[in-house]
């Protein structure tokens, strides 16, 4: 083969097989990203037959694992983190610890040396946040309180593996078996030092600098009116940033395009910069995982099959069960931490890297490399069989487990209204599920129109923000009864379900309707086809939000145009 048609052959290759390969995967209701994997496998050295270029391969990986990353700083949300932080922050921290010492207990087990151990263990507990927002996005749960919680979580999780990324190389001659001399552990201290004051600098540069720099960048642009300037624009800027913050200060790729996202993110053009990219963001990450699936050696599931099927318990057991103690702890619903749990059941890109890097600097052997694309292909496969879990798992739970009902129901200040509450505020009132963009803003008309209101939400923080402010709040699922008993709504003139999340929508309305026969009910939906089907069961008066801005649009440009005295 001429040596100038090996990029083309591995592209076409790559791509092609992998298309196939997803859209079978797609077929069986499995993730694509798991058909990318296989057709890694196939086109790799370890199969035989056609074996792609693994050089080009490699870097053909780096360039999806840049725009990979600057997709995740593009939709990284201060905002929304910091709703979440009180259980996302410490909820994230605990998950990676107790799946560490999971999945480096039993290296050290299996006689790994203890750096070895950790790259393992860290590995294992980074979930993918690639098959998480498309899992979410599929159920329509991405905006969701339980979405949000979940895609915070994931968020705390990127940011230590970035953490882990940026020390590991210094790290190396410490945690290699061959690093035990004084001089090689005395010299990965100094280098630690000089990695973290370059990644501080890199870090105050783009904060002080790149917010200033990279939205204005794009408003140029933008008012040319090209659209290939400005997805240019985009592209260059993120592998640019990728590769200078790699040479000027020696950080890895992954986080030069992490903060060029989040840079991007401060422009009000964010949005269309995330929709430019995403074809090629797309294209690159599924050349990123068929690189991956090449590493994999297919003969460790026939070699030790036990040590695959501990990796896959770790991931899909040890680490949903311990999210799922946590979120219960902080005194969130049954459904929530079930949610979380399900996020979590899973390992993906970051894994990947971890483990390449950690395999690459000698701290780690190949065989565990496989051991970790195996668990990642087994639970991403097995991923969508655990939300769908959720509901039957919730529904045995509460009919078998008293303690569980009890937790569901725990002794939580905020999931009742205090007793010294106005009773006159309690009869008529608006039930107000919901409290978010939409649901805030109701909550502000209804407050000047001095109309009573309780409001529902999931997310305590929330709840105490409001009840500081002197709202009536309470914090719980409103598909439970008790809760929508808690907000009083057998006396209540209207509920409001202002939520995006409309999984439960028909069981609020037929507890408030049982509960309350003549109570008014205002829904709000996101397709056409959900409130067409809640129109036919007469849920209530149904809102969406493309069908009232077109009629609010509507109505400005036929009072605009009867002013001017029509055509």
């Amino acid at each position: 083969m001429p040596h100038e048609l090996t990029l083309i052959t591995t592209i076409a290759a790559g791509l092609g097989l992998a298309f196939i390969f997803g859209l079978i995967a797609a077929r069986l209701k499995m993730p694509p990203l798991v058909g990318y994997l296989v057709a890694g496998i196939v086109v790799g050295p370890h199969t035989g037959g056609f074996v792609a270029d693994m050089a080009l391969a490699s870097q053909l990986a780096e360039i999806g694992v840049m725009l990979l990353m600057f997709g995740v700083g593009l939709h990284f949300s201060i905002g929304d983190l910091l709703d979440v932080r009180k259980i996302a922050l410490p909820g994230a921290v605990v998950q990676i610890t107790v799946a560490s010492l999971l999945g480096g207990g039993l290296a050290v087990v299996w006689g790994w040396s203890f750096g070895a151990a950790l790259v393992f263990g860290l590995s294992l507990s980074c979930a993918s946040t690639v098959v998480l927002l498309r899992a979410l996005e599929v159920r329509g749960q991405l905006e969701s309180f339980n979405g949000r919680i979940a895609v915070g979580w994931l968020v705390v999780e990127d940011l230590v593996c970035v953490l882990v990324l940026v020390l590991l190389p210094p790290l190396a001659p410490l945690l290699a078996p061959s690093a035990g001399a004084p001089a090689a552990a005395a010299g990965g201290w100094t280098a630690i030092a000089i990695t973290l004051g370059k990644v501080a600098a890199f870090v105050v540069l783009m904060l002080v600098v790149g917010r200033r720099v990279f939205p204005r960048l794009l408003w140029i642009v933008a008012k040319t009116g090209s659209r290939e300037l400005f997805t240019l624009c985009v592209i260059a800027a993120a592998i640019g940033v990728a590769y200078a913050s790699a040479q000027l200060f020696g950080v890895s790729f992954a986080l030069g395009a992490f903060f060029a996202g989040m840079m991007m993110r401060e422009s009000d053009l964010s949005h269309r910069a995330a929709q430019d990219s995403l074809p090629l963001q797309d294209a690159f990450s599924v050349l990123f995982f068929v690189s991956v699936g090449m590493l994999f050696e297919p003969k460790i599931l026939v070699e030790k099959p036990l040590a695959v099927l501990a990796v896959v318990a770790i991931v899909m057991f040890g680490k949903t069960l311990a999210a799922i103690a946590i979120v219960v702890a902080f005194r969130y619903p049954l459904n929530t931490a079930l949610t979380v749990g399900s996020s979590l059941a899973q390992i993906g890109e970051f894994s990947f890297i971890l483990a390449a890097l950690g395999v690459s600097l000698g701290i780690m052997q190949p065989e565990a490399q496989s051991l970790i694309l195996a668990g990642s292909i087994i639970s991403i496969a097995l991923n969508p069989a655990m939300f769908a879990a959720i509901e039957p798992a919730q529904r045995w739970i509460r009919s078998r487990s008293s303690l569980a009902r009890q937790f569901d129901r725990s002794p939580d200040p905020l999931a009742e209204l205090p007793m010294e509450t106005d009773q006159t505020q309690l009869t008529g009132q608006v039930v107000l599920v919901g409290y978010g963009r939409v649901g805030s803003r109701i909550a502000h008309s209804l407050h000047e129109q001095k109309i009573p209101f309780v409001v529902v939400e999931t997310n305590r923080e929330k709840v105490e923000h409001l009840r500081a402010r002197g709202y009536n709040a309470v914090s719980g699922d409103a598909g439970d009864p008790a809760v929508l008993i808690q907000g009083h709504v057998a006396r209540a003139g209207m509920l409001v379900i202002a939520t995006p999340d409309t999984v439960d929508v028909r069981r609020m309305v037929e507890v408030s309707r049982m509960l309350n026969p003549r109570i008014d009910i205002v829904i709000r939906t996101h397709s056409d086809e959900q409130a067409e089907l809640l129109r036919q069961e007469q849920a209530g008066t149904i809102f969406m939000g493309e069908h009232e801005l077109a009629l609010g649009m509507t109505r400005h440009i036929v009072e605009t145009m009867e002013r001017r005295g029509g055509p």
